[in-house]
């Protein structure tokens, strides 16, 4: 049901964000088992829709509202958690990294719902494999801040020291290097969804295969 919802927002708004949300949701159930503690398949699940808001256009900050707003109406109240909680480590919305292209209403929303999270381990694990996730694999940490920091011209110091802490937290908490457990040198994004099936029209094409994990969608692509 989850990847459903992931593959209908891609294929609303077809590009390579279903293929970060499907590393980020890889990143955050390796750290999880590892830790021992956490729920797998619940942090698969926030992984895979934390970005879900991008469904309704290219969008800046206004995905944030957007998948918060959606994830609520179908009553997805955890996921609609992270879609809000993973663009800001420190609550900070001012610490935000792209447009404000938002309505009035929209910014109060996020700023009004985000005072009241209480984050836990789950916001600060699909934060940490938000930053860890593109589109291609596993990048270092720091790699994908300063690239972010070269694409926008930015990134707020205490956003990067959060985001750093966040990885040494899961690495103590794991007693394990992050990039070992996530197998950052050979992991790639595939879908587990539809084994088994083929299906096929103008945007999407999935081939049977024998295991979940190798289903390779084309609309990440596009």
């Amino acid at each position: 049901m989850e990847l459903n919802l992931l593959l209908d927002g891609v294929s609303c708004n077809p590009g390579p964000w279903g293929r970060h949300c499907l590393t980020a949701a890889y990143c955050a159930e390796k750290i999880a088992g590892a830790c021992g503690n956490m729920d797998t398949e619940k942090v698969y699940i926030l992984g895979l829709l934390h970005d879900i808001g991008r469904k309704f256009g290219v969008r800046h900050l206004g995905h944030v509202s957007d998948g918060y707003t959606y994830m609520k109406s179908l009553g997805y109240d955890e996921v609609a958690k992270v879609c809000l909680t993973h663009s800001f480590p420190n609550h900070i919305v001012d610490e935000y990294i792209g447009k404000f292209d938002v309505s009035n209403e929209e910014l109060t929303l996020i700023k009004k719902e985000l005072k009241k999270m209480v984050y836990d381990e789950y916001d600060w694990l699909i934060q940490l494999s938000d930053c860890l996730a593109d589109v291609e694999g596993i990048l270092d940490i720091e790699e994908r801040m300063r690239d972010v920091r070269k694409r926008y011209g930015f990134y707020p110091q205490d956003k990067w020291d959060s985001n750093l802490r966040l990885m040494h937290y899961f690495e103590k908490k794991m007693n394990r290097d992050i990039y070992l457990v996530c197998e950052k040198e050979t992991f790639a994004p595939v879908s587990p969804l539809l084994c088994g099936q083929v299906q096929k029209d103008d945007k999407i094409t999935v081939r049977k295969v024998e295991s979940l994990k190798e289903v390779q969608l084309s609309i990440f692509d596009m």
